[in-house]
């Protein structure tokens, strides 16, 4: 006990205690009660969600958080305007507008105490499967696998493996996460497997014996001996190999490059050409490249996914009953945003495409109506799709 508080078995906020504005910064509550007592509460505001830079240089984003953002302004009389989940978007458009990414509409009181918990929505969410969509663009058609949840409270799991897998990877690996993507959950074996086994040859064994038979086997070939060793070991051993997987840690790899075709050569010499060569172990899409040319089929990736550097949103009120009003350093007033169909370039106040000169639409879209859903949400595989068409050619 502290100060008469129970304590959580699990430190978790639960939806009632967000809906309530448990988790939001004390001051919006402070400021409303003063608006309520000076008349003002039901002041007609427009607020909007910009950045003014993305992290580490990226040249675009991968808006995300939006059904969240959604469910928990769902009854508040708002209106809601937003990109489409999944839309790549850049911090200004090339005017240097900021991009209006989000836009909320309605009496301040109904959404003051939110604004904590929609920009926490909008920023973890868009960091992590931007980060997957880099990855995904540096390993091209390779499969990559989300390695990274082990790295954060559990209870994140589920948006972390969410996220990247709209963000462009291929497969989860917890029942929960897979299970609310309607996928199933991949992974064959870990190094405890070997230890507790005896070793490798032991280990592999049991896998050809006692492993469900519909799962894939691949063998994890660098707890006690040489990533080619181990290797060798696996094709004696598993009858049906569908792969291994090197996890060499970074202060024992050497050229991690040179190791890859070092063991698909050994491979290749045993006839198993069909064996495929995972990689893992403090992977991003910087080190992805180098490991693809040398002949890696696939990665894990986990800690710069699940650890990405958040978006760093800004809610503002840009409107006040009707009239433009912004603190210094933002931009007033509503922003017709519009997106160009050709090449995706985002402006606002324009018809033609300052940089191709295609055709621009309406960008954002209203999802929320007094409230009421006015717009529906896609699911995960949608918008799955919708960022890997925007990344078509597009480098990392």
């Amino acid at each position: 006990m502290a100060g008469g508080s129970p304590r959580r078995e699990f430190y978790v906020a639960t939806p009632e205690e967000i809906r309530s504005g448990q988790t939001s910064d004390i001051y919006f509550s402070r400021t409303l009660d003063v608006l309520k007592k000076a008349g003002k509460h039901r002041t007609k505001v427009l607020m909007e969600t910009t950045v003014q830079s993305l992290p580490n240089g990226w040249p675009w984003a991968v808006f995300c958080g939006l059904e969240e953002v959604v469910n928990l302004l769902r009854g508040k009389a708002v209106d809601l305007w937003a990109l489409p989940e999944g839309t790549l978007f850049t911090a200004k458009t090339p005017r240097g507008v900021p991009v209006p990414t989000l836009t909320i509409e309605g009496p301040y009181a109904e959404f003051a105490v939110y604004e904590t918990p929609v920009l926490g929505l909008l920023c973890e969410a868009s960091g992590i499967a931007t980060k997957a969509a880099r990855v995904r663009a540096a390993a091209g058609d390779r499969r990559v696998i989300s390695f990274g949840i082990r790295r954060m409270h559990p209870a994140l799991a589920p948006l972390i493996e969410r996220c990247v897998y709209l963000g462009g990877l291929d497969a989860v690996t917890t029942p929960l996460g897979a299970s609310m993507l309607g996928k199933e959950p991949v992974g064959t074996m870990p190094h405890a497997l070997t230890i507790v086994m005896g070793g490798p040859r032991e280990a592999f064994r049991a896998l050809q014996k006692h492993l469900e038979k519909r799962v894939p086997r691949i063998a994890l070939v660098d707890t006690y001996y040489d990533e080619k060793t181990e290797s060798i070991i696996a094709a004696e051993e598993i009858d049906d190999l569908e792969g291994v997987r090197l996890d060499t840690p970074a202060s024992r790899r050497g050229n991690f490059a040179s190791i890859v075709r070092e063991v698909r050569w050994e491979l290749d010499l045993r006839g198993r050409k069909d064996a495929k060569i995972y990689v893992s172990g403090g992977l991003d899409e910087s080190s992805i490249p180098a490991l693809a040319d040398a002949g890696a089929d696939g990665f894990g990736v986990g800690t710069s996914l699940s650890n990405a550097p958040t978006v760093d949103f800004a809610m503002d009120i840009v409107e006040r009953e009707g009239k433009p009003v912004a603190k210094r350093g933002k931009f007033g007033g509503r922003k017709d945003l519009s997106r160009c169909g050709k090449c995706g370039t985002l402006e606002v106040n324009a018809r033609k495409c300052p940089a191709c000169g295609g055709k621009m639409s309406p960008a954002l879209v209203r999802y929320l109506a007094g409230g009421t859903p006015a717009a529906d949400l896609p699911g995960p595989d949608a918008i799955r799709d919708y960022v890997l068409e925007q990344l078509h050619g597009r480098p990392a």
